[in-house]
């Protein structure tokens, strides 16, 4: 019989989502063939979908919808445990019509969204998401989603890969520069609009930082609110939208609020996914957890 070695379990486990010892146990039984201990696990995967719901679902994809009016659009982050699953093309559809399900239908939570009927499909969203489930033999979980609806401006959206998505509400400028804006923020995570937006919170950090190091730094006393002041005004630049340095500016200073200005135009609202932002994975050491069952296999 082949050797059963740590990353044939891994590599299983990948393309299952099954547990490791499930895996290990199933190349064991087939001699090593790979195949037919995917078949094997496979055919078991739907027995223990059910149990998939307690896993972690760090990876996954965010998909944006805009209607063909380019009135009404939504951005939504779908999950899964393993980047593995997220490439599938069953998930990545999943994904879509989770997010044009929401900007068609407007939906107060996910709860409410759960028991709508999926866009481009005949099931509710829950039912597709449990059949998605089975046959993926991997938990699968709708994170979060964000719907805009404008009457007197536009949408706009732009997906880095699949990783991280964004969903723009813009007045006047064109299709190119909503674009070029949302992929901006993409690359430049602004945290709101302008300062109104920032938390108080981090804005009072910033000051208690920048006074403790210009005091530590000898500087008198009565420089020291000047200093602080000079110090949040920079923070703000960096982390609102219109104080940024716009990314394709040609001369490599024009800002974002000088860019609109140019176009007549203004931004209403963002919003902007990053694929597991906030989740904690867990990160797995595959051989001592194969050492681990075969020990656990042998007492």
């Amino acid at each position: 019989m082949a050797e059963i070695t740590a990353s044939m379990v891994k590599e299983l486990r990948e393309a299952t989502g099954l547990g490791m010892m499930e895996c290990k146990k199933a190349l064991v039984e087939s001699g090593g063939d790979f195949k037919v201990a995917e078949e094997q696990l496979r055919i078991k995967s739907g027995a223990k979908a059910s149990k998939a719901s307690s896993r972690v679902t760090a990876e996954g994809v965010v998909s944006a919808f805009i209607a063909v009016d380019g009135k009404t659009g939504a951005v939504a982050e779908v999950n899964c445990e393993t980047d593995f699953v997220a490439k599938n093309d069953d998930f990545v559809a999943f994904a879509k019509n989770v997010a044009e399900t929401v900007a068609k239908n407007d939906p107060v939570d996910i709860e409410a969204l759960s028991g709508m009927a999926i866009a481009n499909g005949s099931a509710s969203v829950e039912e597709t998401r449990k059949a998605l489930l089975m046959k993926l033999g991997e938990n699968v979980s709708i994170r979060r989603f964000e719907r805009y609806a404008t009457t007197t401006g536009k949408l706009s959206s732009y997906l880095h890969g699949s990783k991280i998505g964004v969903l723009l509400d813009f007045a006047g400028g064109d299709e190119t520069m909503g674009r070029d804006i949302a992929m901006h923020i993409a690359a430049s995570k602004p945290k709101s609009i302008d300062a109104s937006g920032v938390n108080p919170e981090d804005i009072a950090t910033e000051r208690r930082i920048a006074i403790e190091k210009a005091r530590e730094g000898g500087k008198p006393e009565a420089m020291l609110e000047k200093i602080a002041d000079g110090t949040v005004q920079k923070f703000l630049k960096e982390v609102t939208l219109l104080g940024q340095v716009f990314v394709k500016a040609e001369d490599g200073k024009q800002t974002i609020e000088q860019l609109l200005k140019s176009k007549g135009a203004s931004v209403t609202a963002f919003q902007m996914f990053v694929v597991g932002e906030g989740i904690e994975k867990k990160v797995e050491d595959y051989a001592a957890e194969v050492a681990a069952a075969a020990a656990a296999a042998k007492g």
